[in-house]
């Protein structure tokens, strides 16, 4: 997977390759995971929040605790898929992502998630360091004054 990031609006741009795809050349379920995953993390990138220093600096790090997905539409070998990113709620423990897959405009699937902050070491709850939560706060901002990112 090859990103190509419009990160000020949440939405980032992947190509379809054969390793994602079944024998017919449409993608294998899971893969839609993976493409949902890459996004937030590049999302998260965008914005200045970087796992390798979230975890040695904060001793913390994010993991996906519930996700519902709604598959639409099939995804095919060498599509260019946009996915994007929104965020409907972040507490002091957790947050909630809105995400959609979309090629050329059509909608593929929706998904809602659920990340929980962890304590890197003993994988119990553990609060967002301010200095994230901030980011994240301040990226929403920017997102909704500009009327980008996930849609209903």
């Amino acid at each position: 997977m090859t990103a190509a990031p419009d990160a000020c609006n949440g939405v980032f741009r992947y190509r379809v390759y054969w390793e994602d795809t079944d024998a017919g050349g449409v993608v294998y379920h899971a893969r839609y995971l993976q493409f949902l995953e890459r996004a937030r993390s590049d999302w998260l990138a965008s914005i200045g929040v970087h796992q390798v220093p979230l975890r040695k600096e904060h001793g913390v790090l994010f993991a996906i605790t519930k996700m519902q997905l709604d598959f639409r539409r099939p995804a095919r070998l060498e599509d260019e898929l946009s996915v994007t990113v929104g965020v409907l709620a972040i507490g002091r423990l957790k947050m909630e992502f809105e995400q959609r897959i979309e090629r050329d405009g059509e909608l593929l699937l929706t998904a809602t998630v659920q990340a929980a902050c962890l304590d890197a070491e003993r994988f119990v709850p553990a609060r967002t360091p301010h200095e994230v939560r901030t980011r994240i706060l301040e990226a929403v901002e920017t997102m909704m004054q500009e009327g980008k990112g996930a849609r209903d």
